[in-house]
């Protein structure tokens, strides 16, 4: 064999790779000439660096997506929205910006004359959805309405994008997925976003728009209460939260521990509220956390919840009171119509929503009358019996078909039922000065005319097993003279539940607390 000459096995597996070594040459060598390209967008698009308030861009001027309309048309916009969807095929990438709940249509396309280059669609493209970015824009009018987005005839074409803080590439759950209808339509997509998994990633559940909405409603509902009684002469108070008993006389307190000794939660701001009456402010309100230590893991019940409390010094009759605060949620629930319809018309989008019904002045029943109509509905409720939550449902039914409103009031309910502060009905033992008031057949409120005076509230505590000595200041405090009132405490987040027709409360606590959830 003469020197090293390779066998012919040798020389084709050489000959092989050399030809797959030059096919590969030839496939990188466009792509190496399409990265040697110049790039006619550099300096347009890019991720900025953490902006730490060291005034650069102070000049800049932005427009909000919702106010995109013939005002700006043709003119060139700053906007800082997040990337909801992107899509990039060839020389163009179409994507979706959204602010709060609104949403317009993006176009990045080649284009010399706005200085767009093929690297600048494709850095488009690859933005992980829900990045946060600042877009400059020409407003353009659409050649037909892009029924996807709720700025419908406008549409932006980018010259500059830039990323202000990237979302994980790798997302929880998917905000069009938590957005999408609610729907029994056979032919909807069924992905569907579970309880647990929105509440374990909150943050991104809020971004829906119809959470969007929801808790702007709830906003509104905490306004219009604060703004309404405060026409009407309140003054708003703020009561503690650690106290030294529990406020109802119940065990459902959550206990802490307070220095050398225990203290409680608030279940109520209830004697604090009496005791501000005793102090002559006649009228005030409160809004602030209530705590509840039941182990209830129903749709209703939460252990923290926002409370909406009223008290109010009458001349002769509670019913000077309970008219006021009857007379306080029709006018919010007629705020709510006139300044929240598009919120309601958002929420109606993904959940089925029932307009709400109200007469004005609101319907009055009394707790005979109740037990009344659920008798003759087949339902037996002795007449020192509490309504349990399917006859209250039931009752709200029966009041609906009857009177054609979601909202009354239930008055002179059995003393027995009441708290130890309830004062008793002056022609009916059995019966008290108390009421409650519900929404869609679910008390929203329960409220009475308080004992004002010391020797009758000590009775009634003791009947109660209430230990006086941890309420002797609030006993107290009616010694010094203190006019007849009452009031009554309400649930934000059930009213705003009950009013959009929602079938959990967890749907309108930002972060609700139960028994089984104290996180995020």
């Amino acid at each position: 064999m003469e020197g090293d000459v390779p066998s012919k096995k040798a020389a084709k597996k050489a000959a092989k790779a050399a030809e797959k070594q030059q096919k590969k040459a030839e496939h990188k060598g466009p792509v190496q000439a399409q990265n040697d390209e110049p790039d006619i967008s550099e300096g347009k698009y890019g991720t900025y660096k953490l902006i730490q308030s060291d005034g650069s861009y102070m000049e800049r001027e932005y427009v909000d997506v919702k106010d995109m309309g013939e005002e700006f048309a043709g003119q060139n916009v700053w906007v800082r929205a997040r990337l909801q969807t992107s899509r990039a095929k060839g020389k163009q990438c179409f994507a979706v910006l959204r602010q709060n709940s609104a949403t317009i249509q993006l176009l990045i396309s080649v284009n010399d004359v706005r200085e767009v280059s093929k690297q600048m669609v494709k850095f488009t493209g690859n933005i992980s959805k829900e990045s946060i970015v600042d877009v400059q824009a020409t407003v353009v009018k659409t050649a037909s309405p892009v029924e996807s987005c709720t700025i419908k005839d406008y549409e932006l074409f980018a010259s500059e994008i830039w990323i202000v803080s990237a979302a994980k590439t790798q997302l929880p759950l998917q905000v069009e997925d938590a957005a999408r209808p609610e729907t029994d339509d056979p032919e909807a997509l069924k992905i569907r976003v579970n309880q647990d998994t929105r509440l374990d990633n909150r943050i991104l559940d809020l971004r829906t728009p119809a959470n969007q909405a929801i808790f702007r409603l709830e906003a509104g509902v905490c306004r219009l209460f604060r703004d309404i009684l405060t026409k009407k002469g309140f003054v708003e108070i703020h009561t503690p939260k650690i106290i030294s008993a529990a406020s109802e006389g119940g065990a459902n307190v959550f206990t802490v521990s307070y220095f050398k000794s225990n203290a409680y939660l608030a279940q109520s701001p209830q004697l604090y509220k009496q005791m501000a009456i005793a102090a002559d402010f006649d009228k005030v309100f409160t809004i602030g956390a209530v705590f509840r230590a039941e182990d209830s893991n129903t749709h209703r019940h939460l252990t923290e919840f926002v409370g909406l409390d009223i008290e109010m010094s009458f001349k002769h009759h509670y019913h000077e009171v309970m008219e006021t605060i009857g007379q306080t949620f029709t006018d919010i629930f007629r705020g709510l119509q006139e300044e929240f319809a598009s919120e309601i018309l958002t929420v109606g989008q993904q959940f089925k929503v029932e307009p709400f019904k109200f007469l004005d002045p609101p319907l009055r029943l009394e707790f005979p009358r109740a037990i009344q109509m659920l008798k003759e509905a087949g339902v037996t409720v002795g007449e020192e019996d509490d309504l349990s939550t399917p006859d209250e449902k039931l009752l709200g039914r029966l009041v609906k078909a009857k009177y054609d409103t979601d909202f009354y009031i239930l008055d002179k309910y059995p003393l027995a039922v009441r708290p130890f502060y309830t004062m008793p009905d002056p022609n009916n033992e059995k019966a008290s000065n108390s009421y409650d008031m519900f929404m869609r057949g679910e008390e929203i409120l329960s409220g009475a005319q308080r004992i004002h005076d010391p020797e009758v509230l000590t009775q009634r505590a003791l009947h109660h097993g209430i230990d006086i000595s941890k309420i002797a200041a609030y006993i107290e405090s009616f010694s010094f003279g203190c006019p007849p009132h009452a009031g009554g405490g309400i649930g934000l987040e059930r009213v705003v539940m009950l009013y959009l027709g929602l079938d959990n409360i967890r749907k309108t606590s930002m972060f609700p607390r139960d028994p089984k959830r104290v996180t995020p």
